[in-house]
């Protein structure tokens, strides 16, 4: 059975406010930010827009910002500044890292919320330590009431945290026990009606120190409840994982497709980071991080692939990010664009 058989009434009203301004993010976009937009970023914009007259591979309503890609913005123009930028983008959701980001002046939970819906942005996650030596760390280890609380003040659907389970190393049993942490999480996010999620980097996808022949990524999926925890794959660092740990320690091949997770066990990945990079072998990660749309990940692929499942289209959440973007107003103006942009091979 469908988990969504339709769209949810909330997304109904926000394409009817917006007169899907998503879909027309690309060519509104070089107007709205003057000399910001370039005439090489116009001819993109009117390339992008031959691609295809099929469906567009992204669902809409559906597409998202994690809000860490835009601190420097936050820290110095405020929440309702950035929030109307991304408004004007297209954009659908936003996901926190942190509910000030050293935004310029006080601003409350509610008022956060209040900001965000008042532009059609949802907020639909946030990212949370995992743990620290400080008992007083805003963290789920140390303050699991109150990140539940603050979660539920803004409407939160999921919680989660992009900290690895390295609390206890590197072995089997320590990635065990961390998988009990994150049951425990679920559970009292659940009792809230919320979920809550894991955001991986590339080092999820190497080997247990004491068994090199089990991927510490396949304990996560194992020893975690998958009803009470979830994934929010970072599809950048997953293939930053393919390139770094595709062979055992011992030199044996251990090839994986972060594709196939996902295929496997749709349910468990409500949310994505839809992240570039370009091919490079020479570095440490084997890409080096770009706009999305500039780089070699092929998110028509990707995404087509996941919301062609049988009613998985409106069941995902696609967040574009980039750690350090060269200028984060155009990374996010130029990721809606390409985003909106493609469509399913027909």
């Amino acid at each position: 059975m469908s988990r969504i058989s339709q769209p949810d009434p909330e997304l109904t009203h926000r394409l009817t406010r917006r007169g899907m301004l998503g879909v027309a993010a690309g060519a509104t976009a070089a107007a709205l930010l003057g000399a910001a937009a370039s005439p090489a970023a116009a001819a993109t914009e009117s390339a992008s827009g031959t691609r295809g007259r099929g469906r567009p591979v992204l669902p809409p309503g559906r597409l998202g910002i994690q809000l860490y890609s835009l601190r420097d913005k936050v820290s110095t123009l405020g929440f309702a500044a950035v929030f109307a930028e991304l408004e004007r983008y297209g954009y659908d959701e936003v996901e926190f890292a942190g509910y000030t980001q050293g935004s310029a002046g006080p601003i409350t939970l509610a008022q956060l919320k209040r900001l965000a819906r008042n532009h059609g942005l949802n907020p639909i996650g946030s990212h949370v330590g995992y743990y620290s030596n400080d008992p007083n760390a805003y963290t789920f280890a140390q303050n699991l009431t109150k990140v539940l609380d603050d979660a539920e003040a803004l409407g939160l659907k999921h919680i989660g945290t992009a900290s690895g389970p390295f609390r206890y190393g590197s072995t089997v049993d320590a990635w065990k026990r961390a998988a009990e942490d994150f049951n425990t999480y679920g559970a009292a996010a659940r009792a809230r009606g919320m979920k809550f999620y894991q955001h991986n980097h590339s080092e999820e996808f190497s080997f247990a120190s004491d068994q090199p022949n089990v991927r510490l990524y396949d304990v996560l999926l194992a020893e975690t409840d998958p009803d009470l925890v979830y994934l929010e794959m970072d599809i950048f660092w997953a293939y930053s994982g393919q390139f770094r740990f595709s062979k055992r320690p011992d030199g044996t091949p251990a090839p994986f497709e972060p594709l196939d997770y996902v295929l496997k066990q749709p349910d468990r990945y409500p949310l994505f980071h839809v992240k570039d990079g370009v091919n490079d072998p020479s570095t440490q990660y084997g890409y080096r991080m770009t706009d999305v749309g500039d780089g070699d990940i092929d998110y028509q692929r990707f995404i087509s692939a996941v919301t062609r499942l049988r009613g998985q289209r409106f069941a995902h959440h696609w967040q574009a990010e980039h750690d350090n973007p060269t200028e984060s107003f155009t990374f996010a103006r130029r990721s809606s664009e390409h985003l909106h942009s493609l469509r399913e091979k027909c």
